[in-house]
């Protein structure tokens, strides 16, 4: 849900990570399991940098 949220598609433009870290935040307990996002948000800035680190590429 965080990559495709944070990466452009044709259908969609990416969003802020900001905004995505809200998102995941308000569907605690009501679309993702409250454990799997206490634990993702915890380490939200890592998975960031991971997604920095390795950005999409457009493909041919």
């Amino acid at each position: 849900m965080f990559d495709s949220l944070i990466s452009r598609r044709v259908y969609k433009p990416a969003l802020p990570p900001a905004d995505v870290k809200i998102i995941i935040a308000e569907g605690r307990g009501r679309y993702f399991d409250p454990d799997m996002a206490d634990a993702f948000l915890a380490d939200f800035d890592v998975y960031c940098a991971i997604a920095h680190h390795h950005p999409d590429v457009p493909q041919r």
